[in-house]
């Protein structure tokens, strides 16, 4: 519908605007649990809502309660303001200052890697999500050769030293070499020859629809 038709119906505009705000919160609200590498069970056990109920959610099939929100936040470990992204005026790019990178959860989390994810961006004409991290492995920082994930993804070193593995093979990275991958196979930290460790991964998948 154009601009002039919603001009003359100011109910259906409104009504259109809204189901627009949903399908928006919903967007990212699944995005957030995939980047979470959490199933929609999962999620609702953390929250206490019925997976009918978070399904309709990220559906934009009803408009979630500020409460809801809330434990939707506090269960996917992000700002809850971020859940309105998609409905704010398209973005083409996102600045984020040395330092202030969102921490995330993710599998290696457990192992002592601490994740800074360094920008997002909702829903995009190119079908495909990116989510660019800043990851640190200290003398606290076990080895998890086992990630598994959707997508590609690219490794840029930084500083440290570390054996990294992928499928059968191993690779020896130092300050500046890069390894790109199909994360479908396992791969992750099998070594750690120098600490601290900081390497760039940027990992790129469908976007959910």
């Amino acid at each position: 519908m154009n601009a002039s038709k919603l001009a003359q119906d100011p109910h259906r505009a409104r009504g259109e605007r809204e189901n627009v705000l949903e399908i928006a919160i919903g967007g990212e609200i699944r995005a957030f649990r995939h980047q979470a590498g959490m199933t929609v069970a999962v999620l609702a056990k953390r929250t206490g809502l019925s997976i009918g109920m978070l399904s309709k959610i990220e559906n934009g099939n009803i408009s979630p309660s500020l409460s809801t929100l809330q434990s939707l936040s506090y269960a996917l470990n992000v700002p809850l303001t971020l859940f309105f992204r998609r409905f704010e005026d398209v973005q083409e790019a996102v600045h984020t200052k040395s330092g202030e990178g969102l921490e995330i959860e993710r599998q290696g989390t457990r192992a002592g890697h601490q994740y800074k994810l360094l920008g997002h961006l909702g829903q995009n004409s190119f079908g495909i999500q990116v989510e660019p991290y800043l990851i640190t492995l200290t003398s606290e920082s076990d080895v998890f050769p086992t990630f598994q994930h959707e997508g590609v993804e690219t490794l840029y070193l930084l500083e440290g030293e570390i054996e990294y593995r992928h499928g059968q093979n191993t690779y020896r990275l130092g300050p500046g070499d890069t390894l790109f991958f199909d994360a479908d196979a396992p791969h992750g930290p099998r070594k750690l020859h120098k600490l601290p460790a900081r390497f760039l991964s940027i990992i790129a998948y469908p976007q959910a629809r």
